[in-house]
């Protein structure tokens, strides 16, 4: 696939280059590098949040250590999403991208400064991911064809699942290999973060607010007839005033609190139902495979259609299996239950990059609704890690947490098909 870089708009511009390797080599080789640095990036920004999970069990974090790094990545992101916005309309959306990514660099680096260096880097991941998050779905709409939407914003979620995965594998023999030093088995996630860094830097030659040559940045997109809305609605405070926002909001905070909250305990949800602890850092490691190819696949096909709705049930479903497989019989398929909740999901993270897309009128109301969202999102994802270790503490099994998640999922399906689908 290649896709044409990003030059400036012309009173008269020229019709694009076609889609081929047959193409100018100047906008073949910019589609390579821009697609080659959107990869890089979008590999790197979960790298870190995959870790502790498979090192917990093994290398001896305690459990208010395990609940303090799993509260954080989502109360930062819905602390400083909203940062985003002017970090957009200040630098645009190529350099706030790449400043993002030196700051993820910055954060890898500082995470392996022993323990405090690990709460004080997982916040500043946190906030650079934060800004990526926002940003991306704004990027992909003014870079890429229309037509193309699902398949990069499946390659970002594909791509971040495939670099989590990969490094999460890695923990538990880099921990064993270098001494049982978890230092050093944190600091692999500096070698994604630098690539990223590299790969984007030519964005920054992007010239701020240009668009694709020949076409609209938005695609063919019909224009509302109702009358206009408001300029206040084009901001995240502004769109919180409409029942798609606050849909958003819901199906969002839903997801990424499950998201979160299973990769923070499902090791030890294993190791509780007689899972050797090797075996359960493997299922996480699977458990972000899923994460990686529900990420990719959801979006291509949700994209694909003008409705979301029948996706988002299904995202419920394959989540709602998984959960009652861990429930029914955790030590029987651990692998399976593994692979469903990480396609479900990452699938569920994948597709609302899609809704903010698919719903927004433009590039301002998609970065409202963008940061809007994950800002209220991940505050409410926030609670999940802590509210899953307080129950499992008053109970001391896992059943409580897990009957509260089918009960999210529940909730999920009420309050977020609104988000699915435009208006008449």
């Amino acid at each position: 696939m290649s896709v044409p870089a990003r030059v400036s708009a012309s009173p008269a511009p020229s019709p694009s280059p076609p889609h081929t390797t047959g193409g100018p080599p100047r906008a073949t080789a910019s589609a390579v590098v821009l697609v080659t640095g959107f990869v890089l990036l979008s590999l790197n920004t979960r790298v870190a949040f995959g870790q502790l999970g498979p090192l917990a069990p093994v290398a001896g974090f305690g459990t208010g250590t395990v609940t303090l790094l799993g509260l954080l990545p989502p109360l930062c992101m819905g602390l400083f999403a909203p940062l985003a916005t002017p970090v957009r309309r200040r630098l645009g959306e190529e350099r706030g991208l790449f400043w993002a990514s030196v700051l993820l660099l910055a954060g890898a680096v500082v995470r392996v400064l022993g323990l405090p260096g690990l709460f004080v880097g997982t916040v500043i991941v946190s906030i650079a991911t934060a800004i990526v998050n926002v940003l991306i779905p704004v990027f992909v709409r003014s870079r890429f064809e229309h037509r193309r939407v699902g398949v990069m914003m499946g390659v970002y979620a594909l791509s971040m699942g495939a670099g989590s995965a990969l490094v999460a594998a890695l923990m538990v023999p880099v921990w064993q290999a270098s001494g049982h030093s978890w230092q050093t088995a944190m600091g692999l996630a500096v070698i994604p973060s630098a690539l990223a860094a590299v790969a984007f830097a030519p964005q920054l030659r992007a010239p701020a607010g240009a668009v694709r040559p020949g076409t609209s940045p938005t695609g063919p997109r019909p224009q509302p007839s109702g009358p206009s809305v408001p300029a206040p609605a084009g901001r995240p405070g502004g769109v919180l005033r409409t029942g798609l926002a606050w849909s958003l909001v819901a199906y969002f905070g839903f997801q990424t609190l499950l998201f979160y909250t299973t990769l923070a305990w499902l090791p030890a949800i294993l190791v509780d139902a007689g899972v050797a602890g090797t075996t359960a850092g493997t299922m996480q490691s699977l458990f972000i495979v899923g994460v990686a190819v529900g990420g990719f696949v959801l979006p291509v096909l949700a994209a694909a259609r003008a409705d979301q709705r029948p996706h988002l049930v299904g995202i419920l479903l394959i989540c709602a299996t998984g959960y009652a497989g861990l429930l029914a019989a955790p030590g029987s398929v651990p692998a399976l239950w593994s692979l469903l909740l990480g396609a479900g999901l990452g699938g569920g993270q994948a597709v609302a990059g899609v809704l903010y897309v698919k719903r927004g009128r433009d590039h301002e109301h998609v970065a409202a609704l963008s940061a809007a969202a994950q800002t209220g999102g991940y505050l409410i994802a926030a609670t999940g890690p802590l509210t899953a270790s307080v129950l499992r503490t008053a109970t001391g099994t896992w059943q409580a947490p897990l009957l509260t998640f089918l009960g999210v999922l529940a909730l999920s399906l009420v309050t977020s098909l609104r988000a699915g689908h435009d208006q008449p």
